[in-house]
């Protein structure tokens, strides 16, 4: 993490005080259009008005997951009804200044959970972990509540790599209620976690569902973060695919290509970048 905080709410309450966060689309996909500042007043927000309703879910996506979209339209509609869809890489960051946005900064998963994290203690919110191998989810709950004395991490579930039975989706759904988290963080992978989390956010009466992918191993110490320099220059990419080749190659050699050109064939057919309502 870097060791400068997020400024605490202040212009951020304004925009996260609106009924809709200020977003651009890009690719057909509603990107919020904010900064890790205000992605945190959001965040405190949603806390605070949530009345026992139906969860909202935060999507955090970067080119992987804009690509994703390209192929499964599904997907895509379910960022296109997520409350939030943070701008997760660089190149997300750079497109939104370039439609107008410049207060955008990148809300990175990691950071995001940290930052929340930290604020919990004072404000007394619960979380939960949906994800990871097995032992990770517990693992990050032990170094994260290390990191922040007062930390209440209410409960942990690694889900099996295979579809929940009827009966295990009701165990889980009730696990999580007899918890009563503010956030269930969600660290599967893209598209999985955001299926999940739009199949079950109508079934939760929590306030927010955030799904963070990698951002358990990460923070759990589990695998290496890019240096702060790779990230801010859109090379994280290159730090990730060197340390796992074999599952990444794709994602990155493959998945970059495609999201340019796709760009490129927006901006000739005159679809580029925008603001959206």
């Amino acid at each position: 993490m870097d060791p400068s905080h997020p400024k605490e709410p202040g212009r951020a309450n304004a925009i996260a005080r609106e009924a809709d966060l200020p977003r651009y689309d890009l690719l057909g996909v509603p990107v919020s259009a904010v900064s890790l500042e205000q992605a945190l007043a959001w965040v405190g927000q949603r806390i605070s008005t949530h009345r026992g309703g139906p969860a909202d879910y935060v999507c955090i996506t970067g080119m992987h997951g804009i690509v994703e979209c390209q192929r499964d339209p599904e997907l895509r509609r379910i960022h296109r009804e997520a409350a939030m869809v943070t701008p997760d890489g660089m190149p997300l960051v750079w497109l939104g200044r370039r439609a107008g946005f410049r207060h955008m900064t990148r809300v990175y998963g990691p950071d995001l959970m940290e930052e929340v994290c930290r604020l919990s203690p004072a404000r007394g919110w619960r979380h939960f972990f949906y994800g990871g191998e097995p032992g990770v989810a517990d693992q990050l709950a032990e170094r994260l509540c290390q990191r922040h004395p007062g930390l209440v991490v209410a409960g942990t579930f690694c889900p099996p790599f295979r579809p929940l039975a009827p009966e295990e989706e009701e165990e889980v759904l009730a696990r999580i209620h007899a918890a009563a988290p503010h956030i269930v963080w969600v660290g599967l992978s893209t598209p999985k976690q955001e299926r999940w989390m739009a199949a079950m956010a109508p079934r939760l009466r929590v306030p927010l569902l955030i799904g963070v992918g990698a951002a358990f191993d990460f923070l759990s110490g589990r695998k290496p973060q890019a240096p702060r320099w790779m990230q801010e220059s859109g090379l994280e990419w290159a730090f990730r695919l060197a340390c796992e080749p074999r599952r990444l190659w794709r994602r990155y050699l493959v998945g970059i290509p495609i999201f340019l050109w796709a760009l490129a064939r927006a901006r000739l057919a005159g679809r580029p970048v925008h603001g959206c309502s």
